[in-house]
């Protein structure tokens, strides 16, 4: 659907897909590459080993708006190795529709597959309700770098309201659970005891096998005024890195670790 053209109060329902698979050639094939609506997905050069490939995804138009529902698949098999990113920050704005609007991720990755989930920020603008859900099934030996960072309004103005729920199981076991809710209406969420005036958090969260050989200690990092704590997961093939900070390039900052860096 055209924003352009569509009626008012329109939303817009969209799902991509991809699927990861070896190409027999020590590479890493596509069969599966398919936009819809706001979400294209363009096949771009991975600037790291040979054999894995990178999709990036490139918004079509202005998504999400309140009351859109938009899902992206992704299905890693084993031996693949899939790197996705973004083109540019998504950005959620109020929409005609009285709904928040909604972006659904279902990440699956194969035992021996690895997968890097790394788009740039999502940015609530005032007014904007924005649910998001984040499902990844791990099997096996497979690897995952996740990377998620959300900006509380554009520069300047009032933050909108992100809710964002990530889950994690390995061979159908809980690995992590998380939900966080910010903005206005959220109970708390300026206060000392979480955002304390900052309006860029973030994380990363690594499922490596080989951490289990020297599982990590927790330690505080980053610059003030960021923030940010190393924390080993009760999996100890598993690390979380999270922060807040003032603004999105302090917050990128603070999120970089050798063991988060892609």
């Amino acid at each position: 659907m055209d924003r352009m053209t569509a009626p008012p109060g329109a939303t817009v329902r969209a799902v991509a897909r991809i699927t990861a698979t070896p190409d027999g050639r020590g590479g890493t094939a596509l069969p599966l590459l398919a936009g819809d609506g706001p979400i294209a997905l363009r096949r771009t050069t991975h600037p790291g080993p040979a054999g894995a490939a990178q999709v990036t995804v490139v918004g079509a138009m202005a998504a999400p708006l309140g009351g859109d529902r938009l899902r992206i698949d992704v299905h890693v098999r084993t031996g693949a190795r899939l790197r996705v990113t973004s083109a540019a920050a998504t950005l959620s704005l109020p929409g005609h529709a009285p709904a928040p609007a909604r972006y659904d991720l279902d990440l699956r990755v194969d035992d021996g597959g690895e997968l890097e989930w790394l788009p740039e920020p999502v940015i609530a603008a005032a007014g904007s309700e924005l649910h998001t859900a984040t499902r990844v099934r791990l099997a096996g030996s497979a690897r995952l770098l996740l990377r998620e960072e959300q900006i509380l309004g554009r520069s300047g103005e009032a933050p909108g309201r992100p809710t964002a729920r990530l889950t994690v199981h390995h061979d159908d076991r809980p690995l992590f659970d998380q939900q966080t809710d910010h903005g206005p209406g959220a109970p708390g969420w300026d206060g000392p005891a979480r955002l304390a005036g900052h309006r860029a958090l973030g994380h990363c969260l690594l499922r490596d096998p080989a951490l289990a050989r020297q599982p990590p200690a927790a330690a505080l990092l980053g610059e003030p005024p960021a923030e940010a704590v190393l924390l080993p997961l009760a999996d100890a093939t598993a690390v979380l890195l999270t922060a807040t900070a003032p603004d999105g390039l302090l917050l990128r900052r603070a999120l970089r670790h050798p063991l988060t860096s892609a």
